[in-house]
């Protein structure tokens, strides 16, 4: 076997007695090695540490430092090492107390050569034992990180289907590796053709997609601590911490549709109720996510734009409907006839919605929020604030909901 020898070092003050412990045991045998001899508990420390030990043979009555200081010494900066003490009859007091402290045998002087020898069998057995269980824990560390993937798409889909309880979640958050605070957002990620089966794409195909698409939005969402995984429908999910910003999604679609040339579509809800409310945010993330579909590309493409450009006060249904190559009369309607609303209505929609989330996570003044989502003055900012939300961005930010009678 090519497995090293165990290090051994031997301390006594007494020369004859350290060779004594030294002839007496067939060192190569056992696969051990006599690294180092000491005659006091501090040269046996230092001779420990430097080759890290695997086994110290000490006697409890040696000078400078005695054994159970060793012991302790030992016990503390190298917890893995085996320790044998070789000790008189009139310490047996403290051969007691030191096995208490964790020593692994003692024996008692004059030391039988037999006696010796089948202490030392069993300390050599014991460490192997410790060398194949730490194989397999070393083994099976590797394939718990190897199957990580795996073990958190499982995680996460039994999550999403309220398989599991609070106190599991947190278990299995820890388990694998992910943030033990509630989530922020939870997307989902969608393309047609996924629905259309392999006489599309090559299933071959289809798997290529699909990994390029997690890598695209591992990149995308690389910001934030997330988890990506494929619910039981085959859409691409993600459940994302320290991020309550729906349109963080629009970003991976966009890119997805440029680089992949998928029509990739996408819906992100914000996480309510913390750990408990992953299950209906994927309900409604998954119900966004087919009715965004439904949706034409032109008009993905509009909302795109807005959701892009919306802090440029100057921006119009005009200019939005020059660059994705249509006329805003067209454009108009299909906001009329998709969605039931208007282009300034989705606008201000998004504009309000940037604002409240400034106000609920900055201390920024009300003229860096309005200058922030579009508008081109304090007053106009708050005027449609209230508009939109019932009260004016100040009393929301002091939390009033509703205006004073």
């Amino acid at each position: 076997m090519n497995e090293k020898p165990w290090k051994v070092v031997i301390a006594d003050d007494e020369p004859i007695i350290r060779e004594g412990i030294r002839e007496a045991v067939d060192w190569r045998w056992l696969r051990m090695e006599v690294v180092a001899e000491a005659e006091d508990g501090e040269e046996a420390l230092e001779h420990a540490l430097r080759h890290s030990a695997d086994l110290v043979l000490a006697d409890l009555n040696m000078p400078i430092m005695n054994g159970m200081d060793l012991i302790r010494e030992l016990k503390d900066r190298l917890p893995d090492c085996r320790i044998v003490i070789v000790t008189g009859h009139d310490e047996f007091g403290y051969a007691q107390q030191a096995i208490r402290f964790g020593v692994d045998e003692y024996i008692l002087k004059p030391a039988k050569p037999e006696q010796l020898m089948a202490v030392m069998e069993k300390i050599a057995l014991d460490l192997e034992r410790s060398r194949e269980q730490e194989k397999h824990l070393q083994l099976a560390s590797r394939q718990i990180r190897k199957n990580i993937p795996l073990l958190r798409e499982r995680f996460c889909n039994e999550w999403i289907e309220e398989a599991v309880g609070r106190e599991e979640v947190l278990e299995q958050l820890k388990f694998l590796d992910l943030p033990g605070e509630p989530p922020g957002l939870f997307g989902i990620l969608r393309w047609p053709e996924a629905d259309l089966g392999p006489t599309v794409r090559s299933e071959r195909d289809r798997q290529l997609m699909l990994f390029a698409t997690e890598n695209i939005a591992d990149e995308i969402l690389g910001e934030f601590p997330h988890v990506l995984f494929r619910d039981p429908l085959g859409f691409l999910c993600a459940i994302v911490w320290n991020a309550t910003d729906p349109a963080l999604f629009a970003g991976l679609e966009k890119a997805v549709i440029h680089y992949l040339k998928l029509q990739a579509v996408t819906h992100a809800e914000p996480i309510e109720h913390g750990f408990d409310g992953i299950s209906a945010a994927y309900r409604k993330a998954r119900s966004g996510v087919y009715k965004e579909a439904a949706v034409s590309p032109l008009l993905r493409r509009a909302r795109h734009y807005v959701l892009e450009h919306y802090p440029d006060s100057r921006l119009s249904l005009e200019e939005t409907a020059q660059t994705i190559g249509v006329s805003s009369v067209y454009l108009s309607r299909l906001f009329k006839q998709e969605m039931g609303t208007t282009f300034v209505s989705l606008l201000t929609q998004t504009r309000i919605s940037k604002a409240i989330q400034l106000l609920n996570t900055t201390s920024l003044s009300m003229a860096d929020i309005a200058e922030a989502v579009g508008y081109e003055s304090q007053h106009y900012f708050s005027t449609a604030f209230k508009k939109a939300v019932g009260v004016s961005p100040i009393r929301y930010r002091k939390g009033e909901l509703s205006e004073a009678e």
